[in-house]
């Protein structure tokens, strides 16, 4: 899938899918172009493979968010789901990658990649909530794996590279003061584009104890969320996905 610019507004460039992994392209004022994106089979389980291919052409504006949370459901022994999203933005172009969160039920193996080119002078929004189990349900995982991989190019030089691999007793690793203190809800957010890192002091005082941002390189901003739950996760989030895309979030984020 590709977003041009085309009539002052960003649309639909090229379009395919096949599978149960779908877009939707909601009709609106905006001039970007917003896809959301649903996977029809209600899930991912051991031995599912998603591939998501998207870019932002030249000029173009294309705003990504899921239609729900997915949900990462048991999967059978020696068994992993794998989504990997490959994402490109061209010269003066700008991708924001919002899908809500993914939430890890007991028993589930999901490896997920995010690979990403970006162009000098594009921006490259990405935020990925992940929940261990759902605290309303009185959910406790003990029993789970995540692998994710994340890979960002600038003009085709890796300047971010994060791999983050959980697994066992999720809830006892997440007790560890030293990785979440008990927190159930953690997100990674990045900012790549010219000036990102002009916003950390103020996203640092917008996160509050909901976690930390830091700007490892000149253009690019890092951070991580923790919280106790999805709806306190959310409540951190929102502020801070408003002030780097100066809009409101996806309509699908509504709470």
């Amino acid at each position: 899938m590709t977003a041009v610019p085309r009539g002052g507004r960003s649309r639909i460039g090229r379009l395919r899918q096949q599978g149960s992994f779908k877009a939707l392209f909601p009709h609106g004022a905006r001039q970007s172009l917003q896809a959301v994106f649903l996977n029809t089979a209600g899930g991912i389980t051991g031995g599912d493979r998603f591939l998501l291919t998207a870019g932002a052409e030249t000029g173009a504006h294309l705003v990504m968010t899921s239609q729900a949370a997915e949900r990462a459901y048991r999967a059978q022994p020696d068994e992993v789901g794998r989504l990997t999203s490959r994402l490109s933005v061209a010269g003066g172009a700008r991708l924001d990658w919002l899908p809500q969160e993914t939430i890890l039920f007991e028993g589930a193996a999901l490896e997920r990649r995010i690979e990403a080119d970006v162009a000098g002078d594009g921006r490259f929004l990405a935020v990925e909530p992940v929940i261990f189990g759902r605290a309303a349900m009185g959910e406790v995982v003990h029993d789970a794996s995540l692998t994710d991989h994340w890979r960002i190019r600038r003009d085709g030089r890796l300047i971010y590279a994060d791999s983050l691999r959980l697994s066992g007793d999720i809830a006892a690793r997440l007790a560890d003061p030293a990785v979440a203190d008990g927190g159930m809800a953690l997100a990674s957010m990045v900012l790549v584009a010219p000036g990102a890192e002009d916003f950390c002091s103020q996203l640092n005082d917008l996160m509050g104890e909901a976690g930390a941002a830091s700007a490892p390189r000149d253009g690019v901003l890092v951070a991580r969320f923790v919280a106790a739950d999805g709806f306190a996760l959310r409540r951190a989030l929102i502020p801070a996905i408003r002030l780097l895309t100066g809009d409101d979030i996806p309509r699908p984020w509504m709470l």
